[in-house]
């Protein structure tokens, strides 16, 4: 008599909203450097502009996608019926990668809040960066309620500090409490892509909570009502924390280069500072197990089709997790932790936006080649409206790229080093391609 397939428990409403905000947001740590790039005046525009432009599209195009194909794997699955194996591939390989480049900025982030209680904190950075990568992995093995259960207590340990900042900067200030004006004026070009950069960083991320689909209680309802939460949540959250910093009359220059404890320590003393400290650590936790419970699921998907070796579907006997991918994911991090924050924040958001690009392109493929199939959300748009609603978010992308090539070589390496990333996809498939002739025919369109 075949053994039992160990029961699958399925993630609800309020844990997949708080995994779906730790995948994309996390609070607004890692945001102090637009105050330095765009000042008082443009941060809070870029702050608004951006979730429009560059956010709005994603989520409906993810909506729309993830409720006509609500299984694991997500957006490799919707690029693999639009446009075939070839740029399924492509999608999984760079998602996979940008993922990893991903991961490797939170524990370098938790160094850089861990030492406002410990300044020597940096010199043990790699001991405790590794400690991190590993602990999560762990809680991943463990399963996808475990972390959802994890990200919806440190949610609230993320939110409950800036919340206590937003009322302390409130109380302290005196005079009227003004809004700056909203201009772009005097801010150069190359700034202006930096501060892009920033702020997409702190708003990517809505297509991968759709990796693990097929493992959310209700799928289509909520995803829709979990993101719609997690978008006005992280709006609020991101706008007043600014506004708390441009009204508090500290140096924006040194918020970029202190961090937001130390606007807490400035506006409500040790107190505050500590709180926000220790709620930057929660965030980065959150963030690294959350978006490696996104990524372990693509590798396991590819593996099925035959692009990954077949150990990567291993699943474990207990848990039902892709152990074996998640132990990979954390190997190669481990390696990644010695890139500084500004070559990984523009690798990460580069690499993003071109796997953006297959899924808006998929999205339009699929309105044209199966146009009656299944869709409970549906945007609506008709196809040339879809194309002219992809325009928006990939004009940002490309002011966001021409920036950081104008702003520095700095800045310009990190770019070249991604687009090597996105020519090895072409150059793996075709190895792959070699070795197993038959997967040439699945490169065409099979919808």
């Amino acid at each position: 008599m075949p053994s039992a397939q160990p029961s699958l428990k399925k993630l609800k409403l309020i844990p997949l909203a708080a995994v779906i905000f730790f995948t994309v947001s996390g609070g607004p740590y890692g945001l102090e450097p637009l105050l330095g790039y765009a000042g008082k005046n443009g941060a809070l525009v870029l702050l608004l502009i951006t979730p429009i432009l560059w956010d709005i599209p994603a989520i409906l195009t993810v909506f729309e996608l993830n409720s006509m194909m609500p299984v694991n794997g997500g957006y490799y699955q919707w690029v693999k019926r639009a446009l075939g194996m070839r740029m399924a591939f492509y999608e999984g390989w760079l998602t996979w990668l940008y993922t990893f480049v991903d991961l490797a900025i939170y524990p370098v982030l938790f160094i850089t809040y861990a030492a406002y209680f410990f300044p020597e904190a940096e010199t043990y950075k790699v001991p405790i960066c590794l400690f991190i990568i590993w602990s999560s992995a762990l809680v991943n093995i463990l399963g996808i309620v475990p972390v959802g259960k994890v990200s919806a207590v440190l949610s609230s340990m993320v939110i409950v500090p800036f919340a206590a900042l937003a009322i302390a900067g409130f109380m302290q200030h005196a005079g009227p409490y003004e809004v700056p004006a909203l201009s772009l004026k005097g801010i150069g070009f190359s700034s202006v892509g930096m501060g892009l950069y920033v702020v997409m960083w702190n708003f990517l991320g809505w297509d991968n909570a759709t990796t693990y689909a097929g493992e959310v209680s209700n799928p289509i309802k909520s995803y829709l009502k979990a993101t719609l939460i997690t978008f006005v949540a992280v709006i609020a959250v991101y706008f007043f924390t600014v506004l708390t910093a441009i009204q508090s009359g500290m140096s924006l220059d040194a918020i970029t280069d202190k961090g937001f404890p130390f606007l807490g320590l400035y506006i409500g003393g040790n107190w505050l500072g500590c709180l926000l400290s220790a709620g930057g650590m929660a965030c980065v936790l959150g963030l690294y197990s959350a978006v490696l419970l996104s990524v372990s699921r693509v590798p396991k998907v590819m593996a099925d089709d035959g692009l990954m070796p077949k150990k990567l579907e291993a699943l474990h006997p207990k848990y039902n997790s892709p152990y074996v991918s998640i132990l990979v994911c954390s190997v190669v991090v481990s390696m990644m932790i010695i890139l500084s924050f500004k070559e990984l924040l523009i690798m990460d958001v580069t690499l993003y936006g071109a796997g953006l690009a297959l899924e808006f392109i998929s999205l339009i493929v699929l309105r044209i080649k199966a146009p009656n199939a299944h869709r409970p959300f549906k945007i609506p748009l008709n196809v040339f409206g879809l194309f002219v609603m992809v325009m928006f978010p990939m004009g940002v992308f490309g002011v966001a790229v021409a920036g950081a090539v104008l702003q520095s070589e700095e800045t310009l390496k990190p770019l070249l080093y991604a687009l090597g990333i996105m020519i090895s996809a072409e150059v793996l498939w075709q190895i792959i391609i070699w070795r197993k002739p038959e997967l040439k025919k699945a490169a065409h369109n099979d919808v």
